[in-house]
């Protein structure tokens, strides 16, 4: 085996050696330096795409993770006015069947519909539901009776329902 020069060889090893080259590190990093692209560049030149070091920018993602470190404020519970024989319940502890409900709301009227509104995907109470009664007087002395009671460790909300445009199907 011969000791000739090979070009081939000496430029590969240039290549590698480089340490300007464009996404190589330089000495002492170890992240690859990110290329701008095309447009980050001609903005770059118009000084449109300059970031300024004295304000930092949060993301979408940093903004709710921040919110998970600090819980937002409670809000207070919207009291709707009984106009139908449909009554918001609210609070429920996520363990809340519809026989629960029919059970607690027995006392207050004849009890047509109970309704506890569950995750489609993962089939959990979202904590909330609907009862329904035979006559407005009757949702009416529910809402009298019921609202923040205790109820399983926690003081239900409950409240006239809204209108639901949805159901004109």
């Amino acid at each position: 085996m011969s000791t000739e020069y090979s070009p081939r060889r000496s430029r590969r090893n240039d290549r590698r050696r480089r340490s300007g080259a464009p996404g190589r590190a330089k000495s002492g990093d170890s992240k690859p330096v990110k290329k701008k692209s095309l447009v980050q560049k001609i903005l770059g030149v118009f000084g449109i795409g300059k970031k300024s070091s004295s304000k930092k920018k949060t993301t979408t993602k940093a903004k709710r993770s921040a919110s998970v470190d600090s819980p937002r404020p409670a809000r207070k519970p919207e009291n709707v006015e009984v106009t139908s024989a449909r009554v918001y319940v609210g609070n429920l502890p996520y363990e809340t069947t519809e026989s629960d409900l029919l059970e607690l709301f027995s006392g207050a009227g004849l009890v047509q519909n109970t309704e506890v509104i569950t995750n489609k995907h993962t089939q959990r109470s979202k904590g909330f539901g609907f009862v329904q009664f035979q006559t407005i007087d009757e949702a009416k002395r529910a809402v009298e009776e019921l609202n923040d009671k205790d109820y399983m460790g926690r003081k239900l909300v409950v409240s006239g329902a809204k209108a639901d445009d949805r159901r004109d199907d």
